[in-house]
Protein backbone atom coordinates (compact mmCIF):
# COMPACT_ATOMS: atom_id res chain seq x y z
CA UNK A 1 0.00 0.00 0.00
CA UNK A 2 1.14 3.52 -0.81
CA UNK A 3 1.93 5.52 2.32
CA UNK A 4 0.18 8.80 1.36
CA UNK A 5 -2.30 9.73 -1.35
CA UNK A 6 -2.18 13.46 -2.09
CA UNK A 7 -5.52 14.68 -3.45
CA UNK A 8 -5.51 17.87 -5.53
CA UNK A 9 -8.89 19.10 -6.85
CA UNK A 10 -8.57 21.66 -9.61
CA UNK A 11 -10.74 23.73 -11.91
CA UNK A 12 -9.29 26.15 -14.48
CA UNK A 13 -6.08 26.73 -12.54
CA UNK A 14 -3.54 25.70 -15.15
CA UNK A 15 -1.31 28.60 -14.05
CA UNK A 16 -1.01 27.52 -10.40
CA UNK A 17 -1.54 23.75 -10.64
CA UNK A 18 2.12 22.90 -11.48
CA UNK A 19 3.29 24.64 -8.31
CA UNK A 20 0.94 22.52 -6.20
CA UNK A 21 1.86 19.25 -7.94
CA UNK A 22 5.59 20.01 -7.82
CA UNK A 23 5.42 20.75 -4.09
CA UNK A 24 3.75 17.38 -3.52
CA UNK A 25 6.32 15.52 -5.63
CA UNK A 26 9.15 17.36 -3.81
CA UNK A 27 8.17 15.93 -0.41
CA UNK A 28 10.97 14.35 1.61
CA UNK A 29 9.01 11.09 1.66
CA UNK A 30 8.97 9.12 -1.60
CA UNK A 31 6.12 6.70 -0.94
CA UNK A 32 3.25 8.79 -2.24
CA UNK A 33 0.88 9.27 -5.16
CA UNK A 34 -0.66 12.50 -6.40
CA UNK A 35 -4.31 12.13 -7.44
CA UNK A 36 -5.25 15.25 -9.43
CA UNK A 37 -8.99 15.57 -10.01
CA UNK A 38 -9.64 17.83 -13.00
CA UNK A 39 -13.15 19.04 -12.25
CA UNK A 40 -14.23 19.82 -15.81
CA UNK A 41 -11.57 22.45 -16.59
CA UNK A 42 -11.82 24.35 -19.87
CA UNK A 43 -8.34 25.93 -19.80
CA UNK A 44 -4.94 24.25 -20.38
CA UNK A 45 -5.20 21.90 -17.39
CA UNK A 46 -5.23 18.82 -19.63
CA UNK A 47 -1.92 19.87 -21.23
CA UNK A 48 -0.40 20.62 -17.82
CA UNK A 49 -1.23 17.12 -16.58
CA UNK A 50 -0.07 15.48 -19.82
CA UNK A 51 3.37 17.05 -19.34
CA UNK A 52 4.01 15.03 -16.17
CA UNK A 53 5.82 11.78 -16.89
CA UNK A 54 6.13 10.89 -13.22
CA UNK A 55 4.13 7.69 -12.60
CA UNK A 56 3.13 9.00 -9.18
CA UNK A 57 0.84 11.59 -10.81
CA UNK A 58 -2.61 10.06 -11.43
CA UNK A 59 -5.13 12.32 -13.20
CA UNK A 60 -8.86 11.73 -12.76
CA UNK A 61 -11.16 13.76 -15.00
CA UNK A 62 -14.72 14.98 -14.48
CA UNK A 63 -16.44 15.72 -17.77
CA UNK A 64 -18.31 18.65 -16.19
CA UNK A 65 -17.68 20.87 -13.20
CA UNK A 66 -19.16 19.62 -9.92
CA UNK A 67 -17.37 21.72 -7.32
CA UNK A 68 -14.30 21.31 -5.12
CA UNK A 69 -15.97 19.15 -2.47
CA UNK A 70 -17.18 16.63 -5.06
CA UNK A 71 -13.70 16.61 -6.61
CA UNK A 72 -12.08 15.95 -3.21
CA UNK A 73 -14.45 13.06 -2.64
CA UNK A 74 -13.67 11.65 -6.08
CA UNK A 75 -9.99 11.77 -5.15
CA UNK A 76 -10.80 9.99 -1.90
CA UNK A 77 -12.55 7.22 -3.85
CA UNK A 78 -9.44 6.72 -6.02
CA UNK A 79 -6.88 6.97 -3.21
CA UNK A 80 -4.68 3.93 -2.64
CA UNK A 81 -2.68 5.27 0.28
CA UNK A 82 -2.80 4.45 3.98
CA UNK A 83 -3.22 8.20 4.55
CA UNK A 84 -4.77 10.96 2.46
CA UNK A 85 -3.59 14.57 2.41
CA UNK A 86 -5.56 17.27 0.61
CA UNK A 87 -3.95 20.15 -1.29
CA UNK A 88 -5.75 22.97 -3.07
CA UNK A 89 -4.43 23.64 -6.56
CA UNK A 90 -3.43 27.24 -5.76
CA UNK A 91 -1.48 26.32 -2.60
CA UNK A 92 1.88 24.66 -2.04
CA UNK A 93 3.65 22.62 0.64
CA UNK A 94 7.04 22.93 2.20
CA UNK A 95 9.12 19.84 1.30
CA UNK A 96 9.08 18.38 4.82
CA UNK A 97 5.32 18.81 5.36
CA UNK A 98 4.28 15.16 5.15
CA UNK A 99 7.38 13.88 6.93
CA UNK A 100 6.75 16.16 9.92
CA UNK A 101 3.11 15.12 10.10
CA UNK A 102 3.78 11.39 9.83
CA UNK A 103 6.38 11.68 12.57
CA UNK A 104 3.85 13.44 14.81
CA UNK A 105 1.42 10.54 14.40
CA UNK A 106 3.90 7.70 14.67
CA UNK A 107 4.77 8.57 18.26
CA UNK A 108 1.12 8.40 19.35
CA UNK A 109 -1.49 5.70 19.91
CA UNK A 110 -4.03 4.58 17.31
CA UNK A 111 -6.57 6.96 18.86
CA UNK A 112 -4.84 9.74 16.91
CA UNK A 113 -6.21 9.49 13.35
CA UNK A 114 -4.96 12.68 11.71
CA UNK A 115 -2.77 15.74 12.00
CA UNK A 116 -2.85 19.31 10.71
CA UNK A 117 -0.28 22.13 10.67
CA UNK A 118 0.07 25.89 10.56
CA UNK A 119 -0.43 27.88 7.37
CA UNK A 120 1.35 30.92 5.97
CA UNK A 121 -0.30 33.27 3.48
CA UNK A 122 1.19 34.67 0.33
CA UNK A 123 0.40 38.37 0.64
CA UNK A 124 2.22 40.48 -1.92
CA UNK A 125 2.94 44.21 -2.07
CA UNK A 126 2.99 46.86 0.64
CA UNK A 127 -0.59 46.08 1.65
CA UNK A 128 0.25 42.41 2.10
CA UNK A 129 3.35 43.13 4.18
CA UNK A 130 1.40 45.46 6.46
CA UNK A 131 -1.32 42.87 6.96
CA UNK A 132 1.21 40.15 7.74
CA UNK A 133 2.98 42.35 10.29
CA UNK A 134 -0.31 43.33 11.92
CA UNK A 135 -1.48 39.72 12.08
CA UNK A 136 1.79 38.70 13.74
CA UNK A 137 1.43 41.36 16.44
CA UNK A 138 -2.26 40.73 17.03
CA UNK A 139 -1.77 36.96 17.29
CA UNK A 140 0.21 37.54 20.47
CA UNK A 141 -2.93 39.00 22.08
CA UNK A 142 -4.83 35.73 21.71
CA UNK A 143 -5.40 33.25 24.47
CA UNK A 144 -3.74 30.01 23.46
CA UNK A 145 -6.57 27.68 22.33
CA UNK A 146 -6.60 23.90 22.57
CA UNK A 147 -5.07 22.69 19.30
CA UNK A 148 -5.02 18.90 19.77
CA UNK A 149 -7.32 16.17 20.99
CA UNK A 150 -10.99 15.50 20.40
CA UNK A 151 -13.82 16.98 22.50
CA UNK A 152 -12.09 20.23 23.45
CA UNK A 153 -10.94 20.73 19.87
CA UNK A 154 -14.58 20.56 18.70
CA UNK A 155 -15.42 23.69 20.69
CA UNK A 156 -12.36 25.54 19.39
CA UNK A 157 -13.21 24.70 15.78
CA UNK A 158 -16.87 25.70 16.11
CA UNK A 159 -15.81 29.03 17.65
CA UNK A 160 -13.31 29.58 14.81
CA UNK A 161 -10.47 29.80 17.34
CA UNK A 162 -8.71 26.98 15.48
CA UNK A 163 -8.81 26.57 11.67
CA UNK A 164 -7.47 23.15 10.69
CA UNK A 165 -7.72 24.03 7.00
CA UNK A 166 -8.49 20.50 5.85
CA UNK A 167 -8.28 21.50 2.18
CA UNK A 168 -4.50 21.92 2.32
CA UNK A 169 -3.14 21.10 5.80
CA UNK A 170 -4.81 17.89 6.94
CA UNK A 171 -3.24 14.43 6.82
CA UNK A 172 -5.72 11.74 7.91
CA UNK A 173 -6.05 7.97 7.73
CA UNK A 174 -7.83 7.05 4.51
CA UNK A 175 -10.25 4.65 6.20
CA UNK A 176 -11.22 7.37 8.69
CA UNK A 177 -11.77 9.96 5.93
CA UNK A 178 -14.05 7.50 4.15
CA UNK A 179 -15.90 6.47 7.32
CA UNK A 180 -16.46 10.17 8.06
CA UNK A 181 -18.16 10.51 4.67
CA UNK A 182 -15.73 12.84 2.95
CA UNK A 183 -16.49 16.51 2.39
CA UNK A 184 -20.04 17.86 2.58
CA UNK A 185 -20.97 18.50 -1.06
CA UNK A 186 -23.81 20.87 -0.11
CA UNK A 187 -21.65 23.43 1.72
CA UNK A 188 -20.18 26.40 -0.16
CA UNK A 189 -18.19 27.51 2.89
CA UNK A 190 -17.00 26.00 6.21
CA UNK A 191 -16.49 22.64 4.49
CA UNK A 192 -13.00 22.30 5.96
CA UNK A 193 -13.93 22.65 9.65
CA UNK A 194 -17.12 20.65 9.10
CA UNK A 195 -15.11 17.73 7.69
CA UNK A 196 -12.69 17.93 10.62
CA UNK A 197 -15.58 17.77 13.09
CA UNK A 198 -16.72 14.48 11.54
CA UNK A 199 -13.15 13.16 11.58
CA UNK A 200 -13.05 13.98 15.30
CA UNK A 201 -15.98 11.61 15.81
CA UNK A 202 -13.58 8.84 14.76
CA UNK A 203 -10.52 9.85 16.79
CA UNK A 204 -8.13 12.60 17.83
CA UNK A 205 -6.32 15.18 15.72
CA UNK A 206 -2.68 16.14 16.36
CA UNK A 207 -1.04 19.44 15.48
CA UNK A 208 2.38 20.41 14.09
CA UNK A 209 3.25 23.97 15.14
CA UNK A 210 5.05 24.88 11.92
CA UNK A 211 3.98 26.81 8.82
CA UNK A 212 4.27 23.97 6.34
CA UNK A 213 1.66 25.21 3.86
CA UNK A 214 1.69 28.42 1.80
CA UNK A 215 -1.77 29.56 0.77
CA UNK A 216 -2.63 32.12 -1.84
CA UNK A 217 -5.53 34.46 -1.14
CA UNK A 218 -7.98 33.93 -3.99
CA UNK A 219 -11.07 35.61 -2.60
CA UNK A 220 -14.20 34.05 -1.16
CA UNK A 221 -17.86 33.51 -2.06
CA UNK A 222 -20.29 36.44 -1.70
CA UNK A 223 -21.32 37.30 1.84
CA UNK A 224 -24.88 36.09 1.21
CA UNK A 225 -23.56 32.66 0.23
CA UNK A 226 -21.35 32.55 3.33
CA UNK A 227 -24.34 33.51 5.50
CA UNK A 228 -26.41 30.60 4.17
CA UNK A 229 -23.48 28.20 4.64
CA UNK A 230 -22.96 29.48 8.21
CA UNK A 231 -26.61 28.78 9.03
CA UNK A 232 -26.36 25.27 7.54
CA UNK A 233 -23.11 24.55 9.37
CA UNK A 234 -24.25 25.73 12.80
CA UNK A 235 -27.67 24.07 12.41
CA UNK A 236 -26.02 20.73 11.70
CA UNK A 237 -24.12 21.00 15.00
CA UNK A 238 -26.86 22.72 17.00
CA UNK A 239 -26.48 20.54 20.10
CA UNK A 240 -22.69 20.96 20.08
CA UNK A 241 -23.04 24.71 19.65
CA UNK A 242 -25.38 24.90 22.64
CA UNK A 243 -23.12 22.64 24.73
CA UNK A 244 -19.94 24.59 24.08
CA UNK A 245 -21.56 28.02 24.35
CA UNK A 246 -22.72 27.00 27.84
CA UNK A 247 -19.05 26.33 28.57
CA UNK A 248 -18.05 29.81 27.48
CA UNK A 249 -17.14 29.34 23.81
CA UNK A 250 -18.28 32.24 21.60
CA UNK A 251 -19.58 30.41 18.55
CA UNK A 252 -22.60 32.29 17.17
CA UNK A 253 -20.94 35.64 17.88
CA UNK A 254 -17.77 34.50 16.10
CA UNK A 255 -19.81 33.66 13.02
CA UNK A 256 -21.56 37.03 13.29
CA UNK A 257 -18.09 38.63 13.15
CA UNK A 258 -17.17 36.60 10.06
CA UNK A 259 -20.33 37.79 8.31
CA UNK A 260 -19.92 41.39 9.44
CA UNK A 261 -16.41 41.53 8.00
CA UNK A 262 -17.48 39.93 4.73
CA UNK A 263 -20.36 42.37 4.23
CA UNK A 264 -18.09 45.31 5.10
CA UNK A 265 -15.52 44.11 2.56
CA UNK A 266 -18.23 44.14 -0.11
CA UNK A 267 -19.26 47.68 0.79
CA UNK A 268 -22.63 46.47 2.15
CA UNK A 269 -22.38 48.43 5.37
CA UNK A 270 -25.92 48.13 6.74
CA UNK A 271 -25.75 44.33 6.60
CA UNK A 272 -22.29 44.46 8.15
CA UNK A 273 -23.45 46.63 11.04
CA UNK A 274 -26.44 44.35 11.58
CA UNK A 275 -24.16 41.36 12.18
CA UNK A 276 -21.61 43.41 14.11
CA UNK A 277 -24.25 44.06 16.80
CA UNK A 278 -23.91 40.48 18.06
CA UNK A 279 -20.32 39.79 16.98
CA UNK A 280 -17.52 38.81 19.35
CA UNK A 281 -15.10 41.72 19.72
CA UNK A 282 -11.61 41.71 21.21
CA UNK A 283 -8.42 43.79 20.85
CA UNK A 284 -7.38 41.34 18.16
CA UNK A 285 -10.55 41.60 16.06
CA UNK A 286 -11.07 45.39 16.13
CA UNK A 287 -8.27 46.26 13.66
CA UNK A 288 -9.46 43.57 11.25
CA UNK A 289 -12.99 44.94 11.24
CA UNK A 290 -11.74 48.47 10.58
CA UNK A 291 -9.45 47.15 7.84
CA UNK A 292 -12.22 45.43 5.89
CA UNK A 293 -14.57 48.39 6.44
CA UNK A 294 -11.92 50.57 4.85
CA UNK A 295 -11.66 48.13 1.95
CA UNK A 296 -15.41 48.33 1.47
CA UNK A 297 -15.28 52.12 1.48
CA UNK A 298 -12.56 52.05 -1.18
CA UNK A 299 -14.72 49.67 -3.18
CA UNK A 300 -17.72 52.01 -2.98
CA UNK A 301 -16.22 55.47 -2.41
CA UNK A 302 -18.91 57.74 -0.99
CA UNK A 303 -17.35 60.34 1.36
CA UNK A 304 -20.45 61.04 3.45
CA UNK A 305 -21.36 57.38 3.75
CA UNK A 306 -17.73 56.53 4.54
CA UNK A 307 -17.59 58.98 7.43
CA UNK A 308 -20.89 57.67 8.79
CA UNK A 309 -19.83 54.04 8.48
CA UNK A 310 -16.50 54.60 10.22
CA UNK A 311 -18.26 56.41 13.07
CA UNK A 312 -20.83 53.63 13.46
CA UNK A 313 -18.21 50.88 13.31
CA UNK A 314 -16.07 52.56 15.97
CA UNK A 315 -19.11 53.21 18.18
CA UNK A 316 -20.34 49.63 17.82
CA UNK A 317 -16.90 48.15 18.50
CA UNK A 318 -16.51 50.35 21.58
CA UNK A 319 -19.93 49.43 22.90
CA UNK A 320 -19.35 45.69 22.31
CA UNK A 321 -15.92 45.83 23.96
CA UNK A 322 -17.41 47.50 27.09
CA UNK A 323 -20.02 44.75 27.45
CA UNK A 324 -17.44 41.96 27.50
Amino acid sequence: MTRVSVIIPTYNRAATLPRAIDSALAQTIDDLEVVVVDDGSTDDTESVLAAYEDSRVRPVVHETNHGANVARNTGLEHARGEYVAFLDSDDEWHPEKLERQLAALEERSNDWVGVYCETGYELSGTDGRLRSAAASVLARLDDDPTREGDDELVGEILADNVQPGAGSTLLVRTDVARDAGGFDEELDRFQDPEFCLRVLECGKLAYVDEELVVREETGSPPAAVIEVASEQYLSAYESDVEHFEERGYEICSSHALILAKQYFAEGRFLQGLWHLRTASVSPRTCPGVCWVAGAGIRRRPRPVVAALVVSLVIATLGRRALTR
